[in-house]
């Protein structure tokens, strides 16, 4: 998978979206806002959607894993 950048911003969405998962707290906006800055990220970069998530994903969920 190609590095991609990731906007500190999307990572932000990500990591409230990850902690309220966690602690089962989840909400439909939070769930909601990650997929739309992640769709919106992967049009303005003419990325994979799917990339894209993973990416932000691995960054959040597995920190130290390999570079995104």
């Amino acid at each position: 998978m190609a590095d991609i950048d990731l906007p500190e911003s999307l990572l932000d969405l990500e990591r409230t979206a990850w902690a309220e998962w966690q602690a089962g707290a989840l909400t439909v906006p939070t769930a909601f806002a990650v997929q739309e800055a992640i769709t919106a990220h992967a049009a303005a970069t003419k990325t994979s959607r799917y990339e894209v998530e993973m990416a932000v994903k691995r960054v959040v969920r597995h920190p130290g894993s390999a570079a995104a």
